[in-house]
């Protein structure tokens, strides 16, 4: 038995991945839970979200940050800081030890929840690969060293996008609207409902934060000062801890010409990738969803006035789909642009340390870039190839696509969209496109 245990001459690939990779996943949360996450960096998101809600509980002015510094700053609205009180009912210490298990849960549930979207469950070799990249990921070791609230919003994500594929409307609607109430980093999202036509969700999701802001305002003592001080600010391009193209630009001083261009071209791809992905993949639901929310989610991080490496955490979708036949992902340079903004491991280099601080500040924006230009190139060469050979009526995906894998070890149980447990969405039944 034991012999059997430790060396199963006859055990299958999958067992073999399965044994290797459990461990490794394993060992990497326990160094990155108690050697990261709990001794915590002097980046630390957490005191001022819990001075400002404790503030809050106190009927005390919240927004009196001095915005000048480079420290971090809270910037919720007031509908956010309502959500957030509770934290403020616990002192600081305890309170950033249970927003850490609270982030470290949510984002273990997230990844479950996820892989039961595509097919698997934990019993799949794809499981312990799942959690061994994500917590080896920048994006989870710095959201829980930094005591932030990604954690949170990445499982808010994956409820968000399986409420939206079980046509779950209002539902759907509440959940994006609570993340948009907080900090509106998956509003782009939004997209999705309104191409599905998903009017409820769409809605609901906007009316939350009108909804939690309206609730908060008597509460608070100076809710109006955040429109006055703190949004402006929000939307302004700064040259430090920013990852975005204009970022990036700001920091080395680039001309706002060049910046703009170069947001231009990258905007111009986005949109050719959402038109080929609605046209020939809509019907493709569980493709279509999570790649067009890698996209939205990419484009905003590398596109709009403020991108940080961990925000590539809500890109786990987008990568998962790297098992399904039609994914845009199944190349390496796509792989390389993953590495870039996944990896935890600094750039910086000791002989040669002003282009390792360039390689270091400079990696995301381009990372997130080159995964842009990925998922537009491998779209658009499926799109002209099938015009060339006449086929755009049968769809732009190749004949001679690999099929999924690894092989998906449950059924879904029923079409998120239709009930039928005949057709489930990891594998449609294709349909000519309008």
């Amino acid at each position: 038995m034991i012999r059997r245990f430790l060396a199963p001459h006859d055990a299958t690939p999958s067992q073999v991945i399965k044994m290797v990779m459990w461990p490794l996943a394993l060992v990497t949360v326990a160094d990155m839970v108690l050697y990261k996450a709990i001794p915590g960096h002097h980046t630390n998101d957490f005191t001022p979200v819990h001075h400002a809600v404790s503030a809050f509980l106190r009927h005390e002015p919240v927004y009196t940050a001095n915005l000048s510094s480079v420290d971090p700053h809270y910037l919720y609205p007031p509908g956010g800081t309502l959500l957030l009180a509770p934290i403020g009912l616990l002192d600081e210490a305890n309170g950033r030890t249970v927003f850490l298990l609270l982030n470290l849960l949510a984002a273990v549930l997230a990844v479950h929840l996820l892989l039961r979207m595509f097919g698997y469950t934990w019993r799949s070799p794809l499981a312990p690969v799942a959690y061994f990249f994500l917590f080896l990921s920048e994006a989870l070791v710095n959201t829980l060293t930094f005591g932030n609230v990604n954690g949170l919003f990445f499982l808010a994500e994956v409820v968000f996008l399986t409420l939206l594929l079980g046509r779950r409307d209002i539902a759907a609607g509440v959940v994006l609207g609570l993340t948009i109430a907080i900090k509106p980093i998956l509003a782009p999202l939004l997209l999705l409902a309104l191409l599905r036509r998903q009017w409820s969700t769409v809605a609901i999701a906007m009316a939350m934060p009108v909804l939690t802001t309206a609730t908060a305002w008597p509460l608070a003592a100076d809710p109006g000062r955040y429109f006055v001080h703190n949004l402006p600010y929000s939307l302004q391009v700064r040259d430090y801890f920013n990852s975005s193209i204009s970022g990036v630009g700001a920091y080395y001083g680039v001309s706002p010409v060049v910046t703009l261009l170069a947001r231009g071209i990258l905007a111009a791809m986005v949109v050719v990738s959402l038109w080929l992905l609605y046209r020939y993949y809509r019907h493709q639901e569980l493709f279509f969803v999570t790649t067009a929310t890698g996209v939205l989610l990419t484009a905003e991080f590398a596109l709009s006035s403020l991108g940080q490496q961990y925000y590539s955490m809500f890109l786990f979708p987008f990568l998962l789909t790297v098992v399904v036949r039609s994914s845009v992902l199944r190349n390496w340079p796509a792989w390389l642009a993953i590495f870039g903004f996944a990896s935890y491991e600094t750039w910086l280099l000791f002989r040669r340390p002003a282009f390792g601080r360039d390689l270091e500040y400079s990696r995301t924006a381009f990372a997130w870039a080159l995964l842009l230009v990925v998922a537009c190139c491998v779209l658009s060469d499926r799109y002209l190839a099938a015009r060339r050979q006449g086929r755009l009526a049968d769809g732009i995906d190749p004949a001679c696509l690999a099929p999924d894998f690894p092989p998906k070890d449950r059924h879904v149980a029923a079409v998120l969209t239709t009930g039928d447990a005949e057709n489930p969405i990891s594998d449609p039944k294709p349909e000519a496109p309008e």
